[in-house]
């Protein structure tokens, strides 16, 4: 099995390096393209920077990876997996592992995530995602990615069981010991564990401000089995169409459209 390896936190990102190292010894075949900065919130975008019409792509050598094939890429993640699909790095890869991302992906907000919206571009793409991410919390004593690398590469043989375009989005809780967090199927929380506010608003400004989200998960979403101690694990799907029931029968009439 072919696996590119990707993320939104750059290649320099020790979450990428563990994630890389867990497949190859997984035996998979590995690729590893990333950001050559962090794209953190770049959702499914395809931007790249073009310099006379080339976007620039450079070799690399990571600590522990010798032998895999290593990209850092000028380019958004979502944008890496295209091209991979498109043979931009050798054959296609069969499966893409994005991650392992700093912060837990839950949630609605996963929709700006750059590390969901690469696996979300494999799936649309033709091949199967699955995005990965470590609860860390704001200030951690310690960073477990093993326990997230180990737990990516053990559910990719239920991934590749799924339809093509299947992508699956993981949070692991960042714990270590020698029993691994069992796994939960969850539903996507109304709200991220985080959510972003309007801190000040002047005439030619604005200023941000993180906060905790204060509404209670639902018993069974990726939030509240996350803080359960769960592994989570949720079915994702990019875009798509909704039915317009007062269109059934052509255009309302004197709407302008």
């Amino acid at each position: 099995m072919s696996v590119l390896i990707t993320n939104d936190d750059g290649i320099g990102s020790p979450g990428l390096l563990s994630l890389a190292a867990g497949a190859v010894r997984a035996g998979l075949s590995v690729t590893v393209a990333a950001p050559v900065a962090e794209a953190s919130g770049s959702s499914s975008s395809i931007t790249a920077v073009e310099q006379d019409g080339r976007i620039s792509v450079e070799r690399r050598q990571l600590e522990g990876l010798d032998g895999v094939a290593t990209y850092a890429v000028h380019g958004a993640p979502a944008f890496i997996t295209m091209i991979a699909t498109h043979g931009a790095f050798g054959n296609p890869p069969d499966v893409v592992l994005s991650g392992i991302n700093r912060g837990a992906n839950v949630g609605r907000a996963i929709l700006h995530s750059g590390t969901v919206g690469a696996a979300l571009t494999a799936g649309v793409n033709g091949r199967r995602g699955m995005a990965v991410s470590l609860d860390t919390g704001l200030g951690p004593a310690r960073f477990h990615w093993d326990t997230a690398a180990r737990l990516a590469t053990g559910l990719l043989p239920f991934l590749m069981e799924q339809a093509v375009g299947t992508v699956l989005n993981l949070n692991v809780p960042n714990t270590a010991g020698p029993e691994l967090p069992e796994y939960r199927a969850a539903t996507l929380a109304r709200f991220g564990i985080v959510q972003t506010t309007l801190a000040e608003r002047g005439q030619q400004h604005v200023r941000l401000a993180i906060a905790d989200t204060a509404e209670e998960p639902e018993p069974e979403s990726d939030a509240a089995l996350l803080a359960a101690g769960f592994a989570t694990v949720t079915a994702i799907q990019a875009v798509t169409q909704t039915a317009l029931p007062a269109l059934h029968h052509g255009l309302p009439q004197g709407t302008g459209i």
